[in-house]
């Protein structure tokens, strides 16, 4: 109990980012451009778990990289001869925006994966930069559209359970093949008790309908599960894995039904949706791109 009750002191301020794949599925553009700075609108998808972080409190940025992503790195440094341009030609709005992605000195860290093992190796390489300490980890690739960031919500939650906390959303039971699941204990609406966790199940044979994506309030014990390197779904090393361990030794893993829409923009037509939809929510494209819409919908009428 005691050990629990520190642990719900410990503040939130460590995030990790596992930023290693390819991005296969977008190829070519990612044959030279990682998929983390793939344009939603006009932010880089990273930037949108970078935001979601900072809102949450977030105060070390961990990125688990590979090779490739020098373009990642470069991103969140400063650009000196482009704010000296804008300085000089009155640009204060887009100066202000520039400035938004830049980070401090010290707040981020890169850590390389070699190989690409699975989530639960690449959180694992991290851990010397997180030590005894509670830690959120996030993928850029799912990116959550809500009135409070959905990191934040898990915070404030996280802060009466302690323990682990997974975000959690419905899916429909054909599709839960395609994600960790939840088997669920107790169900008090926003929050569940957990009493076990599958990935990906074969078809039909899924506890809940309610699927893990990619957002997460984790306790030190993790890592220590990890260390033993099980394989698991598709060979590789899962994350849910080494939470459901934790379920069986401490019996404190909660999920978390956020408040929001999620879009998966690992996908192309998941990207496609959250371009849309972010497009339609900025007030100077709203009325163009829903006249276009609206066009587009009437020829196909025809």
């Amino acid at each position: 109990m005691k050990c629990i009750e520190d642990e719900m002191r410990k503040k939130v301020t460590k995030a990790i980012f596992p930023v290693a794949g390819m991005g296969t599925r977008f190829l070519p553009a990612t044959k030279s451009v990682p998929k983390e700075i793939m344009t939603l609108v006009d932010r880089p998808l990273v930037q949108y778990a970078i935001d979601e972080a900072r809102a949450a409190g977030i105060k070390e940025f961990i990125f688990v990289t590979s090779r490739g992503k020098g373009a990642l790195e470069d991103y969140f440094d400063l650009a000196p001869q482009l704010e000296q341009e804008l300085r000089k030609k009155g640009k204060t709005e887009l100066l202000d925006i520039l400035k938004s992605t830049n980070m401090d000195s010290g707040a981020i860290a890169y850590v390389r994966q070699h190989k690409a093992l699975g989530l639960g190796h690449a959180v694992w390489c991290a851990r010397r930069l997180i030590g005894n300490e509670p830690f959120a980890v996030m993928l850029p690739d799912d990116v959550i559209a809500a009135e409070k960031p959905c990191l934040q919500q898990m915070v404030e939650a996280y802060a009466e359970t302690g323990g682990n906390m997974v975000a959690a959303m419905e899916v429909a039971p054909e599709r839960a093949s395609s994600y960790g699941v939840l088997d669920i204990s107790d169900d008090d609406g926003e929050l569940v008790k957990v009493k076990g966790m599958v990935e990906k199940p074969p078809v039909g044979e899924a506890p809940s309908n309610l699927a893990v994506i990619g957002r997460y309030i984790l306790s030190p014990s993790v890592l220590q599960n990890l260390n033993k390197m099980k394989s698991g779904s598709g060979g590789e090393i899962q994350l849910t894995d080494a939470i459901a361990q934790d379920i069986e030794k401490e019996n404190n893993v909660h999920g978390y039904r956020f408040r929001g829409q999620r879009f998966d923009c690992g996908s192309k037509s998941g990207f496609l949706q959250a371009t849309v939809s972010f497009g339609l929510a900025r007030e100077e494209l709203r009325d163009d791109l829903r006249t276009y819409l609206k066009s587009i919908m009437l020829d196909g009428d025809t």
